[in-house]
């Protein structure tokens, strides 16, 4: 079977020049941009981010999009094949690196086993930007790709010259809004080096190799599956299982030799990846005996699944689910929806001893926070989708959201302390209409949106996981854990109101009731203020004082119309009228202010900080310094409270000084990608994140959300 798949391979290859489609480009005579294709494959060269910047190293990728039934190959092609090549022509002082090669897939073929790609492939390319490089001007990239394309049948090596202009200016370039994401993601997740060490070790009458790998992010692995891909062909024979163990310190695999082995011995390190399903590292195994730690936790799973590609399991989307419901309920208790609470609660209280109305209202806020979680997913996943580096609280970011929810947040409150009434037109016209009680069945379905639209600055526990898990899972679930998450925000609302004997125990209606609404204006009108302050740290005091004048014209708007509803005059009415008209001018002329830098932000904490970055943080751990790393924004209340009450505190600020450690301060209360990416990284979606960086460890330690000094302190303890 072996000689006849060789022979059906050699076949192809002889008859591949005449069944190869010439590239569009080549036939032309020119290099022409976008994707270039033949029967087999489609390719273009796409860059990871809109611009190249001087000095700086700009990352392009060749996309491949493989027909059905075809694949290519990675850099050891396995038992036949062979690997894409690419041939730059590149202006002066431009150079290409070597290709970022992806985990390849397991591609079997009768007793053959080959490493390659299938359907939607990108290989990245480092390219470096020389420093004269002049912003305004356009790189002309071109590379003559040769991609072998196989099938189970025949292989044809496809030829396609591609070409990229890539635009130079400076500054941080945002993500390519087609493609960007896509290429981050491989680029994230391709093989590297780990800090793993390694052995080989040839044993037995038939030659097995036994390879041991410790250490680095193997210490403590929770994975079942490990495989081994060599960098060279002739190591191993890739068709053969690969048993191993694995223990406390890393994993041990036993692999057939190849040919060369076999005839050469082990003269030289095996270099190669080692996959598991926790990561890819890349591995160099130097001669030697096995390595202690590796063996004694139990055997690795021999299955033939790949391990070490991504995928979403349906344990893993359950957990994200469940927590994504605790998480909502939890967040009923988090600082940020403390408004939304008083309005629940004046409801609640009104239709205490109606049931019918009690139901009707419970389902429609339910409603109203599902719908307002479906809406705000799909266009965070869509942002995401679009190769934006967004996460959950995105809107917050936006002066023109901070802006707009702080003038909503002042009209709730003054209408919860009378200053005007909704729907006291139809009061008169039909005598109680549904609308003129607080909230009425509308009213309770835009209180469920407003609940999400407040809670979206908050991270609860369990909350963070779930998140973090649906932004990497398809659309569908990752749009069902976000619905599970809004039903868990309005489950005890909805349980209230759905119950008889919780509704009979509240007290009956009466005059309190509208002392209780006078008195939940305030909490809205404390949210209207730190939207205010929230908008001051994003724009600027002159900003502020536009809204400000926004707000007074939205006070005198409603004094006025409440004035229209009492005596029906028109000339209050029209005033009214004409001073929204001055609200909307003035939130405009607010947004649009020149942004000016201002002395309080998230960063400005009582403890001496520094900004965060990778640079930092590396720079202090390579000094033997702890660095303890608090990502926050000044529209995350929790962030605020845990500032005041763990980490601004004097023992606190000892215990950095005795553990010589570095905090650094992330602030996300603007749009910051590299914030976004890192959280990304730790599986969040959101503020705040906690973590602390020891010296020879190679991940951090996750903070609890909420913090106490203890906590900190613990922490920070060697």
């Amino acid at each position: 079977m072996r000689l006849i798949a060789l022979l059906l391979l050699f076949l192809g290859l002889a008859v591949a020049p005449a069944a190869a489609q010439p590239s569009p480009s080549l036939a032309s005579g020119s290099v022409a941009a976008g994707p270039q294709s033949t029967a087999r494959i489609e390719a273009e060269l796409v860059p990871m981010s809109q611009w190249a910047t001087p000095g700086g190293t700009a990352i392009v990728a060749i996309r491949q999009q493989i027909e059905p039934g075809w694949h290519t190959y990675w850099r050891n092609p396995g038992d036949s094949g062979g690997p894409t090549t690419l041939s730059w022509t590149l202006p002066g002082g431009v150079t290409a690196g070597d290709i970022l090669w992806p985990v390849p897939e397991r591609q079997r073929l009768a007793d053959l086993m080959n490493y390659g790609y299938s359907g939607r492939v990108f290989l990245p390319v480092p390219v470096e930007i020389p420093a004269d490089a002049r912003p305004g001007t356009t790189l002309r990239l071109v590379t003559r790709a040769l991609f072998l394309v196989c099938s189970d049948e025949m292989c044809v090596p496809d030829e396609l010259t591609l070409r990229l202009d890539l635009p130079v200016r400076e500054g941080a370039s945002p993500l390519d809004r087609q493609w960007g994401r896509e290429i981050q993601t491989v680029v994230e997740t391709a093989p590297r080096p780990a800090g793993i060490d390694a052995r080989a070790t040839l044993s037995g009458q038939t030659l097995t190799l036994t390879l041991t790998a410790t250490g680095g992010p193997l210490a403590g692995l929770d994975s079942d599956r490990a495989w081994f891909f060599p960098f060279d062909t002739g190591v191993i024979q890739h068709a053969a299982p690969q048993p191993g163990e694995r223990g406390l310190n890393g994993v041990t695999l036993t692999l057939q030799t190849g040919g060369r082995l076999r005839t050469n011995g082990l003269s030289a390190p095996i270099g190669g990846v080692l996959v598991t399903d926790a990561g890819a590292w890349e591995i160099t195994a130097e001669p030697g005996p096995p390595l202690p730690g590796a063996t004694g936790e139990g055997a690795l799973d021999l299955s033939e699944g790949t391990a070490g590609q991504t995928g979403t399991s349906w344990l893993a989307f359950g957990q994200a689910a469940l927590f994504a419901v605790l998480g909502g309920l939890i967040l009923n208790l988090m600082p940020c929806v403390f408004p939304v609470l008083a309005m629940k609660a004046a409801s609640l209280a009104r239709s205490a001893h109606a049931p019918a109305e009690a139901r009707r209202d419970g389902l429609l806020f339910t409603a109203g926070v599902l719908v307002s979680f479906l809406i705000l997913a799909g266009v965070l996943l869509g942002l995401r989708a679009a190769g934006e580096a967004v996460g959950w609280g995105f809107q917050l970011q936006s002066p023109v959201v901070t802006a707009m929810l702080a003038i909503l947040m002042l009209a709730v409150a003054l209408n919860l302390s009378g200053v005007f009434h909704i729907g006291a037109g139809l009061q008169a016209a039909a005598g109680s209409g549904p609308l003129s009680r607080l909230p009425g069945g509308v009213g309770a379905f835009f209180t469920g949106v407003l609940a999400v639209v407040v809670a979206a600055p908050c991270s609860a526990p369990f909350m963070a996981f779930a998140m973090g898990a649906a932004l990497l899972m398809p659309a569908p679930l990752a749009l069902i854990v976000f619905l599970m998450l809004g039903l868990g925000l309005a489950l005890p609302y909805l349980l209230v109101s759905l119950s008889p004997r919780l509704l009979a125990s509240l007290p009956r209606p009466g005059p309190w009731m509208e002392r209780l609404k006078a008195v939940l204006a305030f909490p809205m009108y404390g949210a209207a203020l730190w939207l205010g302050w929230v908008f001051l740290n994003q724009t600027g005091a002159d900003a502020l004082g536009l809204l400000f004048g926004a707000g007074l014209a939205l006070a005198l708007a409603a004094w006025l119309f409440g004035q229209a509803q009492v005596s029906g005059g028109r000339i209050a009415a029209g005033v009214a009228i004409l001073s929204l008209l001055a609200v909307a001018g003035l939130s405009v002329a607010a947004v649009r202010a020149p942004r000016a830098e201002v002395g309080t932000s998230a960063s400005s904490t009582a403890l001496p900080s520094q900004p965060w970055s990778e640079a930092a943080v590396s720079a202090a751990m390579a000094e033997g310094r702890t660095v303890l790393v608090n990502f926050t924004a000044d529209w995350c209340v929790t962030c605020k409270i845990n500032e005041r009450a763990a980490l601004s505190s004097p023992r606190v600020a000892q215990a950095l000084t005795e553990a010589n450690a570095v905090y650094l301060v992330g602030d996300w209360t603007r749009r910051d990608d590299a914030i976004t990416r890192e959280l990304e990284r730790r599986e969040r979606s959101g503020v705040p994140l906690y973590m602390v960086f020891r010296p020879g460890q190679a991940e951090p330690e996750i903070l609890p959300q909420l913090l106490t000094e203890g906590v900190v302190i613990d922490a920070l303890e060697p």
